[in-house]
């Protein structure tokens, strides 16, 4: 249940939306800036959220993660829309923005990690991480994913 550097393949970059593109049904990538501090930018995308009638989640992946690329690429694709409507993902890079993410308690053993923020930017207790590889990967983290929504 663990995404493994060593065993994973580099992904191709993949599209996000963009930060102030229209805002649309279904799951939706907003890519975290490259610097700054984590909170703010967390209480920022909670009030734009907020404004857009949303759900926000930070979202924590790497490119060489699989089942980060297998969710990331369905999620692209509107295959998640039916069961998140309107989810926004917080996007970072595990290894980007590493220290920065653990300074403000974004941290796991295993990625993709999915974190319902503190109202503060800070991360709580509601979380989930890690996936299997393989054509199973979206299958094991989607409902498991709505679970943490649903708390």
């Amino acid at each position: 249940m663990s995404c493994d550097r060593a065993a994973s393949e580099p992904a191709a970059a993949t599209a996000v939306q963009d930060a102030g593109a229209t805002p649309h049904a279904g799951v939706m990538f907003v890519a975290a800036p490259p610097d700054g501090e984590v909170a703010p930018l967390v209480v920022d995308a909670l009030a734009q959220a907020a404004r857009e009638r949303r759900t926000l989640v930070v979202y924590v992946g790497a490119t060489w993660c699989e089942p980060c690329q297998r969710f990331h690429e369905a999620a692209l694709h509107g295959e998640l829309d039916p069961d998140f409507p309107s989810l926004t993902l917080l996007e970072f890079d595990l290894d980007r923005d590493r220290d920065r993410l653990f300074r403000a308690g974004y941290k796991a053993k295993y990625i993709p990690l999915f974190v319902l923020p503190e109202t503060s930017g800070a991360a709580s207790d509601q979380m989930l991480s890690g996936g299997i590889k393989g054509d199973g990967a979206v299958g094991f983290i989607a409902p498991r994913l709505k679970a943490l929504l649903e708390r």
